[in-house]
């Protein structure tokens, strides 16, 4: 999946952007006070993209 479908589904679901980090994004569910990171590549591995929607505790995209 790209990684710009990841952000706009993570988005649509009230994620946020807590910071960035040196090769990741760190994103936040205020409502579920879950924590994530996003890597920043290009393509995203269907499995990593349902473990941060798990993680954040949002559906899977």
């Amino acid at each position: 999946m790209k990684r710009i479908d990841l952000l706009r589904h993570l988005e649509r679901h009230a994620v946020q952007l807590l910071r960035e980090g040196g090769n990741h994004s760190v994103y936040v569910n205020r409502t579920a006070g879950k924590i994530s990171t996003v890597p920043r590549h290009r393509e995203i591995n269907d499995f990593l993209a349902k473990k941060i929607c798990k993680d954040l505790e949002i559906p899977k995209p």
